[in-house]
C-alpha cells in the first residue's frame, strides 16, 4: 500500500521525554522543533507532539477482549518489523497498556498487536498483518 505520508498533531506535557521516547524508544529522528513543539519522522510519517497543559483522558472499546484507548494512532508495519519493535521495546523496559498479540486468530483480519503510551499518556497501537493484502478484508458471512 502506498500513498502519501499523514501528518498528526497531539498534545504532551514535556518535551524532551517525548522526544526520548519517540527517538529512544521508537528510533524516530526530529525534524523542525521550537521550545513548544517537536516534528518526528514517524515511519515516513510527519507526528507533531505540541506542549500544553490539557490532555484527555481517553474513553476505551472492547476489541477481541482488549481495552483500546479510543483515541490512539499508530502504524501497521511488515511481520518481521513489528517484532523487531517488540524486542527493542522489551529490552529497554518499556510498560505495555496491551501486551504484544496477535488477535483475530484465523479470520480476515489476523494480525500482531501492542499498545504502549508515551511519557504524555498518548496511546500508540503498532500491528502487522500476516497478509497485508487483508488490511481492510472483512470476514464473510
Amino acid at each position: 500500500m502506498t500513498g502519501p505520508p499523514f501528518h498528526l498533531a497531539f498534545p504532551v506535557g514535556d518535551l524532551d521525554a517525548s522526544r526520548d521516547f519517540y527517538c529512544g524508544a521508537l528510533g524516530c529522528r526530529v525534524g523542525r522543533e521550537s521550545g513548544q513543539w517537536i516534528d518526528f519522522d514517524f515511519f515516513g510519517h510527519q507526528i507533531t507532539a505540541h506542549l500544553t497543559q490539557y490532555r484527555d483522558q481517553p474513553e476505551v472499546n472492547t476489541v477481541d477482549g482488549d481495552r483500546v484507548p479510543v483515541r490512539h494512532f499508530g502504524v501497521i508495519l511488515d511481520w518481521e518489523a513489528w517484532q523487531a519493535l517488540v524486542e527493542r521495546l522489551e529490552q529497554r523496559g518499556t510498560p505495555f497498556l496491551i501486551a504484544p498479540r496477535v488477535r483475530f486468530r484465523g479470520q480476515a483480519g489476523e494480525q500482531a498487536t501492542l499498545f504502549i503510551t508515551d511519557p504524555s499518556g498518548n496511546a500508540l497501537e503498532f500491528k502487522a498483518f500476516r497478509d497485508p493484502s487483508r488490511i481492510f478484508e472483512r470476514d464473510r458471512d
